[in-house]
């Protein structure tokens, strides 16, 4: 009894057997989902001076391999976006005289602009020059403590590679006080500690419910 359940809790989902005797084999049933790997960078669009920003309308950096179709779909399938109309223009990087003959100044000057037109109007954050007062202090004091921070962190970092200089292995974690070290270990040592405790309580749980606990699943 115990055995029939072990095997019918063993099976995947979403996979049959196919073949006869010991020649069966496991075959995904469904469609498969192919994510996309390409880079779609937005930017703000051009708007001349003195004229309104333009919601209805963004504009990305897309590979010189993006078609239009796939840039609705993309967006479409990805975001959920509704376009209207899409335009795309080639931007290549000037060329200089080398040694080797002609070649492009910087690989970054060349690209694809896609102009797209949205249903939904979408807001480009603001510049700093289109903010009013009140926002434009805030973003500043941000700005300076993201920047002291990050300037302190860096006197660290330096302050102790150099002491370390001769250490291969050393690697920068980020805390340098004593108290700050205990602290980080605690949190991990609990995090374990929670982890190994929710493992035993679905062990126990299958158990009681005569199910099959597989490895692999547990070590993971």
């Amino acid at each position: 009894m115990v055995g029939c359940a072990n095997e019918k809790c063993s099976r995947l989902r979403g996979t049959k057997l196919v073949g006869k005797g010991n020649q069966r084999q496991v075959e995904v049933v469904g469609q498969k989902i192919y994510l996309p790997n390409v880079i779609f960078r937005t930017v703000r669009n051009h708007t001349p001076k003195g004229k309104p920003y333009n919601p209805y309308e963004a504009t990305f950096r897309v590979p010189h391999s993006i078609t239009k179709t796939d840039i609705r779909s993309y967006l479409s399938a990805v975001y959920g976006v509704k376009t209207t109309y899409i335009r795309t223009a080639n931007y290549t990087s000037p060329l200089r005289r080398t040694r080797m003959g002609l070649r492009p100044v910087g690989r970054y000057r060349t690209y694809k602009r896609a102009v797209v037109g949205l249903v939904d109007p979408f807001y480009y954050p603001l510049d700093m020059e289109d903010m009013d007062k009140v926002a434009r202090k805030e973003r500043e004091a941000w700005l300076e403590k993201f920047t002291l921070k990050g300037l302190a962190r860096w006197r660290r970092y330096e302050l102790v590679r150099t002491t370390q200089s001769g250490s291969k292995s050393w690697r920068f974690t980020g805390h340098l006080r004593r108290d700050k070290i205990l602290q980080a270990i605690a949190r991990r040592r609990m995090i374990t500690r929670m982890e190994i405790e929710g493992i035993k309580a679905e062990i126990a749980e299958k158990r009681a419910a005569w199910k099959q606990i597989l490895m692999e699943k547990v070590k993971s």
